[in-house]
């Protein structure tokens, strides 16, 4: 499943290559609350058809009833953006659902070959980061290698906006919480792997949209060379296959890395890890285990929504303390052996 950026700016390519005229409508600053954060992206066809979203859909209505009301190919002439602010008296937020004193400034940008989206998609696709300059005049489109993520800037005469590739998530082992935590992935728009070299469990997992390898661990680390819109999550328990994949995602730029399992046996990689293949005590701080969020957890769909939090604060730059982390706190994890595959099927 891709993000929805990537859905927004395909969708948009494919009504482009069939002829339609199309709208680009990005957020370009807010003040306030508001729906939706400055870089979010809509797109608006020739029918009134959209993806994505500005704001809890008044907004929306109201563009489309714009672009309806003057014609889309009017809106296109000439092919120059404009600026458009919502919500700046009272009446206005209460009409378009803004929060009080909320104020959201649109650019609408009617798009051409100047638009350069099928070069801004194989960026993407690529995995390269891309500073997209819009000038408001022309409508031309400058694209310069660039960080993914970062706030819009608008001034009088450009538009600059920060695209990238999707978060993807890398999960080495094929078992039933594997399973729970690619699907949260895939809802969050997450590109999701998962790896384990097991035949014996590879044979009955899937899940589509997830990419099923069987190399092992190490090798797909080092041939994927995660980014750092990268997440890397080991689940197997068998120190063979996880240590192995934690040994170069740790070395990697991926924003989290982490690995299931009691506090015990956390220590205890962290010393193998150390001790056997030379890690340094700054890689190992960056390893996240146990893994998730305390949240009280016991079934595998539970375990994987705690995992499946942290990762997300992570990326999204929250800070964790560690009365929040599992590691912390009780957990299936922490619960006999026995015991816990008895009542979560979670084995440590």
């Amino acid at each position: 499943m891709e993000d929805l950026d990537t859905l927004v700016l395909r969708s948009a390519q494919r009504w482009q290559a069939a002829g339609q005229s199309v709208v680009l409508v990005t957020v370009a600053r807010t003040w306030g609350s508001s729906p939706r954060p400055p870089g979010s992206l809509m797109a608006i066809n020739g029918r009134g058809e959209t993806v994505g979203s500005v704001s809890g859909g008044c907004i929306e209505d109201d563009l489309i009833h714009r672009i309806r009301q003057g014609g889309m190919e009017a809106a296109c002439a000439t092919l120059t953006p404009s600026v458009l602010r919502y919500g700046i008296s009272a009446d206005e937020a209460h009409r378009f659902g803004l929060p009080c004193g909320g104020t959201v400034e649109l650019v609408l940008e009617p798009l051409a070959a100047h638009s350069r989206l099928d070069e801004l998609l194989l960026a993407c696709q690529l995995r390269r980061s891309t500073e997209r300059v819009l000038n408001l005049h022309t409508g031309q489109v400058a694209l310069h290698p660039g960080r993914r993520d970062g706030l819009p800037q608008l001034d009088d005469s450009h538009l600059t906006t920060y695209l990238g590739p999707q978060a993807r998530l890398i999960v080495i082992g094929a078992g039933d919480l594997s399973r729970y935590l690619c699907q949260m992935a895939l809802g969050l728009g997450f590109e999701v792997i998962v790896c384990d070299p097991r035949e014996e469990h590879r044979a009955s997992w899937s899940l589509a949209g997830v990419v099923v390898s069987q190399e092992m661990p190490d090798d797909m680390i080092l041939r994927l060379q995660p980014d750092a819109r990268t997440a890397v999550v080991a689940l197997t328990h068998d120190p063979k296959l996880d240590d192995l994949a934690l040994i170069d995602a740790l070395q990697s730029d991926a924003f989290y890395v982490g690995a299931i399992g009691s506090r015990r046996n956390t220590e205890m990689r962290r010393q193998r890890l150390r001790e056997h293949f030379g890690l340094s005590d700054t890689a190992l701080q960056a390893l996240h285990g146990p893994a998730g969020l305390y949240i009280g957890s016991k079934t595998p769909a539970e375990i994987a929504l705690s995992i499946m939090a942290e990762v997300v604060a992570v990326k999204n730059g929250i800070p964790l303390s560690t009365s929040v982390k599992v590691a912390d706190g009780k957990s299936c994890h922490e619960v006999p052996e026995v015991e816990t595959i008895a009542a979560s099927g979670c084995v440590v």
